[in-house]
């Protein structure tokens, strides 16, 4: 058996993130829902929530405004947590928390 397969009794590993749905009222009252398309891997070309992990020691709301200020280059505000979604990945556990944020 391989390094990377796990076996029966082994826990599965568990990743902790958070998504951030951006919305956004333009001046004309046109509203807008940001997403971000994968450019790589497995899901490459997918459409996504943008957001990353949860570092050791950091709120949820925290990650978010870090991951979106390191990746998109934009500031962020987190607002009310809207949903969590539990979903398991063949070789890891994924928890995630979903904000309504909102481009400052």
């Amino acid at each position: 058996m391989s390094e990377n397969q796990q076996t029966s009794n082994q826990p599965q590993k568990h990743i902790f993130v958070s998504a951030a749905v951006i919305f956004r009222t333009d001046t004309d009252g046109t509203k807008q829902v940001f997403a971000t398309q994968r450019c790589y891997g497995e899901w490459k070309g997918w459409w996504e929530f943008p957001g990353g992990k949860i570092e050791k020691g950091e709120t949820p709301e925290a990650a978010l405004v870090r991951e979106i200020r390191e990746e998109l280059t934009a500031e962020i505000s987190a607002g009310k947590k809207i949903c969590s979604v539990e979903y398991d990945y063949p070789s890891f556990h994924l928890s995630m928390q979903c904000f309504a944020c909102s481009i400052i």
